[in-house]
């Protein structure tokens, strides 16, 4: 299903394909191998929680045997004999565990506590594939991006270049100028070239991040995220709500709970377990109902207790609270593990958004820095180093804005993340 979709989303717009990240996102979430792995652990994880939970329910049992037996008896005036007989048991026996101390339903609880958590890390695995298809995908981008401004260069030194041949040929420059536009001509060429192959690298990759094997002829749309609300808040109230809403800390929370819930289970085999049983059997040597069987039936309760198994119970219930200890240690450093990121990831909303107003000035700026050498250099009074350096920093200051777009949304991407949200 996952490469009928991404062949669908691939090739719905015809020759040129253009993946949306919407559409990037909706591929990875049909069946990126990640994902589905981890749903698979989620649903073993329930699987698991059943099979403790059969311990605190009813068990029937069926039985039919057949054997053949010597009748000799004790007799000394009967001579033993070799013969057999044929005969049949049939029974069915009904049991249930009536109390342990909590033994079997602190492991059943602990077993529910961790599928919880399980499904809980399930929806961080989601969140961390999810992050990493939208940093693909945004990279993907920015390699597009630089892909234009290598063709914006190349064009603008294939313009030079005529522009110059003709000043030599007049005689009103020197062939020098000349060489100097060849070269640079000839660099942004291969500047061009580095930076198709960088776009189908990038796009190569986000293919990987979105689990499918699928062709790299197709575009990224020019998708930005937008602001994320609370990005200027304060780090308190945001770590507030990554706290309330990352799955990692919901994980650990459930698994808390179930080695407590183990710690439970443990203790309970200081103590004893009662169950009680009922059960009816025919036997005789003719199967059939009511001809040569004789039935019986037996009901029954049992007290069991271990006194003494060379200090097993005590250990259990101190491995059980150490992990108990374990989790909440765990449970503690993430919290300011999620302090961390947001901190991170606010900072780096900020500084993108400054630095991408600090490039856009920039950019604008070379870019009348190089309309002005190209002046001078028409009315004879510029050079071709002065032409060729304002050309540099045009192209130099077109990477720096595309650093800085890629910078703001892969931090927004990121505090998305930080957040929990999905």
């Amino acid at each position: 299903m996952t490469a009928l979709l991404a062949a669908a989303l691939l090739l719905a717009a015809g020759a040129s394909p253009v993946l949306t990240l919407d559409e990037a996102v909706k591929v990875a979430r049909q069946g990126q191998p990640t994902l589905r792995q981890s749903r698979a652990a989620t649903a073993a994880s329930e699987a698991r929680s059943d099979e403790a939970r059969a311990g605190l329910l009813p068990r029937v049992d069926a039985t039919l045997g057949y054997r053949r037996l010597s009748s000799n008896g004790a007799a000394f005036t009967v001579p033993d004999s070799w013969s057999t007989s044929g005969r049949w048991d049939a029974g069915l026996t009904a049991s249930m565990l009536v109390w342990d101390f909590g033994g079997t339903t602190g492991r059943y609880r602990s077993a529910r506590e961790a599928a919880s958590a399980q499904r809980a890390t399930e929806r961080a695995t989601t969140a961390q594939v999810l992050l990493n298809v939208r940093t693909a995908f945004f990279a993907a981008r920015a390699r597009k991006d630089l892909v234009v401004v290598a063709e914006e260069t190349l064009a603008n030194q294939e313009a030079h270049l005529k522009q110059i041949q003709g000043f030599v040929e007049v005689g009103t420059r020197p062939e020098i100028d000349l060489a100097q536009a060849r070269t640079e001509r000839a660099n942004a060429e291969v500047t061009r070239i580095g930076a198709n192959a960088n776009y189908q690298t990038a796009k190569a990759q986000l293919n990987q991040a979105m689990g499918i094997e699928a062709s790299t002829e197709f575009d990224v749309a020019n998708d930005q995220l937008p602001a994320v609300e609370g990005e200027d808040g304060s780090i308190e109230a945001l770590l507030e709500e990554g706290l309330r809403a990352r799955p990692e800390v919901a994980a650990l929370e459930a698994q808390q709970r179930a080695q407590e819930a183990l710690v439970t289970a443990a203790r309970g085999g200081w103590f004893p377990s009662l169950g009680v049983s009922a059960g009816v059997n025919d036997t005789g040597p003719d199967i059939t109902w009511g001809r040569s069987l004789t039935w019986n039936w037996n009901a029954g309760a049992t007290l069991s207790w271990n006194l003494f198994q060379g200090g097993m119970t005590r250990s259990l219930v101190r491995e059980a609270e150490a992990g108990l200890e374990t989790v909440r240690a765990q449970l503690a450093n993430l919290r300011l593990q999620v302090r961390l990121e947001l901190e991170q990831a606010r900072f780096a909303v900020s500084s993108a958004r400054a630095k991408l107003v600090a490039t856009g000035e920039a950019l604008a700026a070379s870019r009348d820095r190089l309309r002005l050498a190209e002046g001078r250099y028409q009315a004879g009074s510029g050079s071709a180093l002065e032409l060729g350096d304002a050309q540099l920093q045009v192209t130099l200051a077109g990477a720096q804005r595309v650093g800085a777009e890629y910078d703001l949304s892969s931090a927004r991407a990121q505090l998305m993340a930080s957040l929990g949200r999905p």
